[in-house]
């Protein structure tokens, strides 16, 4: 008994100045680690929502919805996040040095509130240590698992202590109140003693059994059943069931930046459409996310292989395969943006500007940051990027800079918590051979369209043609149940021989409903013109084809979605002589 109570006597002071110490700190931690979790649902809920929210979240974080919608934050993914800072912990940058008088802190002061309990476990025990700059961080919240390593360390300085049998080291008043503290907190610390504990066997059980240290894999499967009606164009194409897959294998170096290498395969292909006469119609009106990048036959592609890395407050994107423009900027368009993905609007048409199809490839993009921001005006930024279609063809007029390119400049802007406004420039340069305004990067003399017309696609195939584009692109989320947005574009196009220039339009305006009938569903509706150009010499077809489309979300869990949906094209090919099309779509979408 006496040998128990003199390891209690030497004890208590060490856990009292401990628990005295870190208290308000771990209860600090606590608060911040609540606030930490809201703000992550917050922005995972609401980054395609809030507006003024989703102009930084799409400039800053773009590689988190490149195709997949963020999921909800559940508590594995909190388990993981713990390993990972657990395993990181000891590490050279943060490694802990073990002090001997509480003046070695360069940020401990006389007059801190602590000042004496620190300087009691510093020179009376010896049991506290600092960073290798000098500093103590004694404002920083405190983890738990660094409350755990700072009382193993005390503990250890205890058993020394005993084992030197010094006698002098507690007074009756730090007994009677560590035994209140130890009998107020003795479940806590028990709780904190087996998360260490399943937190190294979750630890090492994960570095046993993972693929890679520094990657995680994310997934998009799509299942698509659709058909066409309306006239010849009915006749012609009959009920499919179409697929897509995704898989983009997500590496970090660093803990900032991100590598992607996605690989793709599909068997998805745009319906034909038919004029009255029985001849195709030149058009990719009603073109279907799914169907962008799609093999044909299930085969396995690389489709996009990118890298995000921050540079100071900039951010700056390399694609080295597969870029798009919205890859790296933002296209004010919740809700049915998802790029390209399967968890928005069903066309291409109604999920972005039609400015950011122009181009694609290979190149690279920054995103600068400016102004601090008001009451009113929020912190904006400048996005500049350029890609190129065939960059890795040495051939006569392609590369890096001799061959197709589009160059990109927007201002982004906030406008208090629900507005958001971006204007847009940009600049291509599409050589002789023949091409597509909208190709999404097929490059010189790709057939490739993902948007609108033929009149406004068709570029010159004998002389080649520079395209200068400017659009406005808006979204305003008035309440939390609502959203609108909308965009306007236009294109002049200046051919390099007689009779090859043309001017091109494009608009739309879409209204979202959130969470309509049941969390995470969404309802979107929208309508506009895709784009088109009149009074074309050579091409048939004045009239503007104008574009409606409506689907419903329903999120049967976190990780399956059913979309269906009706687009509805009129004047197809801009001719209104053609029979208006309808194309029905039932969407399946899985995420992992």
């Amino acid at each position: 008994m006496s040998h128990l109570l003199w390891k209690t006597l030497v004890l208590s002071p060490v856990v009292l100045g401990v628990t005295v110490l870190v208290s308000a700190r771990a209860i600090a931690a606590e608060v911040a680690s609540s606030s930490e979790d809201a703000k992550a649902k917050a922005v995972q809920t609401e980054a395609p929502e809030a507006i003024g929210a989703s102009l930084s979240m799409q400039i800053q974080q773009p590689t988190a919805e490149k195709f997949v919608v963020a999921q909800a934050k559940t508590d594995e993914s909190n388990v993981l996040e713990q390993v990972n800072r657990y395993s990181n912990e000891g590490k050279k940058q943060n490694s802990l040095s073990q002090v001997t008088s509480v003046s070695q802190f360069s940020d401990v002061q006389p007059t801190d509130w602590a000042f004496q309990a620190l300087q009691s476990l510093v020179e009376r025990y010896g049991c506290i240590a600092g960073y290798p700059n000098s500093t103590y961080r004694g404002n920083r919240a405190l983890t738990r698992y660094e409350f755990a390593a700072g009382l193993n360390a005390c503990l250890d300085r205890v058993n020394e202590l005993i084992a030197t049998a010094t006698a002098d080291l507690v007074t009756k008043q730090d007994l009677a109140t560590l035994q209140r503290l130890q009998e107020e907190f003795s479940a806590e610390l028990a709780t904190l003693r087996g998360r260490v504990d399943a937190l190294e066997a979750r630890t090492a059980e994960l570095e046993a059994n993972q693929f890679s240290t520094t990657t995680k894999l994310v997934g998009e499967a799509i299942f698509a059943v659709t058909d066409i009606f309306g006239g010849n164009t009915g006749d012609v194409n009959n009920t499919v069931f179409q697929d897509r897959v995704r898989l983009d294998l997500q590496t970090s170096f660093t803990g900032r930046d991100v590598l992607h290498t996605r690989l793709a395969a599909g068997n998805a292909t745009a319906f034909s459409q038919i004029d009255d006469a029985g001849f195709p119609i030149d058009t990719a009106e009603g073109t279907q996310t799914f169907q962008i990048g799609s093999t044909g036959n299930n085969s396995v592609i690389i489709d996009w292989l990118s890298y995000y890395v921050p540079i100071g407050p900039a951010q700056l994107y390399i694609a080295a395969t597969g870029g798009i423009h919205s890859d790296y900027v933002a296209t004010n368009n919740p809700y049915f943006e998802d790029y390209d993905g399967g968890n928005g609007a069903l066309s291409t048409f109604a999920s972005e500007s039609p400015i950011y199809r122009i181009g694609g490839g290979a190149g690279a993009a920054l995103t600068l940051p400016f102004g601090k921001g008001g009451s009113i005006l929020r912190p904006s930024s400048l996005t500049i990027g350029y890609l190129a279609s065939n960059a890795n063809n040495p051939g006569v007029n392609q590369g890096l800079f001799e061959g197709n390119y589009a160059a990109l400049g927007q201002l982004n802007f906030g406008i208090g918590d629900r507005l958001a406004i971006a204007a847009t420039y940009v600049h291509g340069y599409h050589g002789a051979g023949g091409g597509n305004l909208f190709d999404l990067g097929g490059g010189l003399g790709s057939t490739n369209r993902v948007v609108g017309t033929g009149q406004a696609n068709t570029l010159s195939a004998l002389n080649g043609s520079s395209s200068n584009s400017y659009g406005i692109s808006a979204a305003f989320r008035p309440s939390d149940k609502l959203s609108v947005s909308g965009f306007i574009s236009y294109h002049d196009v200046t051919g390099f021989g007689a009779g090859d220039d043309y001017e091109a339009w494009s608009y739309g305006l879409g209204i979202a409903l959130p969470d309509f009938g049941k969390k995470g569903n969404v309802l979107g509706i929208f309508a506009g013109a895709e784009p088109y150009a009149r009074n074309r010499p050579g091409f048939v077809g004045n009239d503007v084809p104008y574009h409606f489309e409506g689907f419903y979300k329903y999120r049967v869990s976190d990780n399956i979605s059913i979309t269906p949906g009706v687009i509805w094209l009129t004047s197809p090919g801009q001719n209104s002589g053609n029979d208006d099309a309808i194309i029905g779509t039932l969407r399946t979408t899985f995420t992992f």
